[in-house]
């Protein structure tokens, strides 16, 4: 797979993208920009970086995001995916933990403010990187942005991306199905925090970081929002990975999307039908959207996640071997023609 990278000290990847990993960005965050003026830094990075710190970045609001029908079903997926867990519960794996192909940096960093509060989000990308690279946003499953995620961005970095891992609640990280519940029903009930959360993720990651094509992926509840980035950032976005997502086949709210969707699922899961599924790429096809999806026979809900009792190796490999190819036709390929 072709990468674009080239091999370069760290220290020069640092007078684009001064102290990232350092340890030190949160000071130099709120230090301001005027003892970095002698640097040639492109695209604004060091303003980015301080608007984002400081809430100086505001960005337009444009679509409100989630309406009342959208607010149901989501009150449906809350219930399905509390069905769907039961007792399970939810620990750092090892099977979580496949070393990333590159040497990796990753730093905890603010990336949005929302309602007057930072949000920090885990921000990784190739230790090699000299130049910017397309971008991933991956929103995590309802136990929240956990040590799992965290390695799964780490790995995603590895294959030459910029990742950043958002948020979506507020820092809270839920062990049991409970708590998990109840994270998962904020954002249900505040559905526009989350909107802009991630279009101010997406804002970081273009303004900021200088990414020249950006994805969404997500697992679970991180689906369902990464088909939501797309319908609400439509001619922003360049790829959308779905991962056992609740999706819609509302033709009004697909023929939003411009991005190129793959959408994996298992043909056992109890909390995303596979009769939903159908419809969905049903819609697709009826508005010409590029799509790809795939159901893998006997395999549940979150069988991707090898923290999850449903985990399935074969499925889970097989998925991830096309997530990368899908990644490098529609972020990749195109910059190393440029």
């Amino acid at each position: 797979m072709a990468r674009q990278q080239s091999l370069a000290p760290l220290d020069h990847f640092r007078l684009h993208y001064p102290v990232i990993g350092s340890g030190a960005l949160e000071s130099w965050l709120m230090q301001g920009a005027t003892m970095f003026s002698s640097f040639n830094l492109r695209r604004g990075l060091i303003a980015g970086f301080v608007s984002v710190a400081i809430g100086l970045g505001a960005c337009d609001q444009g679509d409100s995001g989630p309406d009342d029908a959208d607010q149901e079903t989501a009150v449906e997926d809350v219930a399905a995916m509390s069905r769907e867990h039961g007792t399970d519960s939810v620990e750092p794996s090892a099977g979580a933990q496949v070393a990333p192909q590159v040497a990796v940096r990753s730093e905890r960093l603010p990336y949005a403010e929302v309602d007057n509060e930072l949000v920090y989000g885990h921000f990784a990308f190739p230790e090699d990187m000299i130049e910017p690279l397309p971008a991933v946003i991956v929103i995590h499953e309802w136990w929240g942005l956990n040590e799992n995620v965290r390695a799964m961005a780490d790995r995603l970095a590895g294959e030459g991306y910029i990742v950043l891992a958002v948020d979506l609640f507020g820092g809270d990280v839920a062990d049991s199905p409970g708590p998990a519940r109840q994270l998962m029903l904020s954002v249900v009930e505040d559905p526009d925090a989350a909107v802009e959360n991630l279009r101010q993720a997406y804002d970081f990651l273009d303004a900021t970081a200088g990414a020249p094509r950006i994805g969404t992926l997500g697992r679970s509840f991180g689906g369902v929002w990464a088909l939501n980035a797309a319908m609400m950032l439509p001619d922003e976005l360049d790829a959308t990975v779905i991962f056992y997502g609740q999706v819609t086949d509302d033709e009004d709210k697909l023929r939003l999307v411009n991005a190129p969707i793959l959408g994996l699922f298992g043909d056992e899961d109890t909390a995303v039908s596979i009769e939903s599924v159908r419809n969905f790429e049903a819609a697709l096809i009826r508005l010409r959207k590029e799509h790809e999806i795939h159901i893998y026979p006997e395999a549940g809900h979150h069988f991707a996640n090898p923290a999850d009792p449903r985990y399935d190796a074969e499925a889970a490999d097989d998925a991830w071997g096309r997530v990368l190819q899908f990644l490098d036709q529609n972020l990749l390929s195109g910059d190393d023609a440029s």
